[in-house]
């Protein structure tokens, strides 16, 4: 990572995946050629988790190549560093035009990069348990009909995990005066 300043604790990475609504699969065909993807995505402990039609790309890849990374973005905002006149000020002059360039036009962001190996769970309990942790997680409300639909459907899908073997975090953000906060590798 360029910019150690802004790096994140692991800690830090996990709780972002645990917000994202979806995460950027990304692997390589056997043609060399990148595909990403995006996913909804699960993670219990150090292993993510998604499930797919039992046919595709995707799957066709995976059983060649199993080293994927996954990109999840946390919050992203654009920060309002100056008031209206104090932008004024910086207009006037030029040897300030950086403040402009570091402080506004720019955003605030969480980003998490995560590599590891993909794997096709076959054991069903395991597969129903993954399948579960996912419909808890986008459909909360919905769990007491999980094991119905989970029961017609689980057989038609295919169910994956990937074990988190490294794990990089990043955040730009600032405090309420405007100024960076550098991070240097807080949780």
């Amino acid at each position: 990572m360029r910019r150690r300043d802004r790096e994140m604790g692991r800690e830090f990475g996990l709780e972002i995946i645990d917000r994202s609504k979806y995460g950027i699969l990304s692997m390589v065909d056997e043609n060399k050629e990148p595909y990403g993807i995006p996913l909804s995505i699960v993670r219990e402990g150090n292993f993510l988790y998604f499930h797919s039609a039992r046919e595709g790309r995707k799957v066709d890849i995976f059983k060649k190549n199993t080293n994927v990374s996954l990109a999840f973005v946390g919050g992203v905002e654009v920060p309002e560093n100056y008031t209206k006149s104090e932008l004024e000020e910086i207009a006037k002059d030029m040897s300030k035009v950086s403040l402009l360039i570091s402080n506004v036009f720019t955003t605030e962001f969480e980003s998490v990069i995560v590599k590891g190996k993909v794997k096709l769970i076959e054991d069903e309990k395991e597969r129903t348990r993954a399948m579960k942790l996912i419909c808890q997680k986008y459909t909360p409300t919905k769990m007491e009909y999980v094991d119905m639909a989970l029961k017609a459907g689980l057989s038609k899908a295919n169910v994956y995990k990937i074990e988190i073997e490294n794990i990089s975090t990043k955040r730009k953000k600032y405090d309420k005066d405007g100024k960076e906060i550098k991070s240097g590798k807080l949780s």
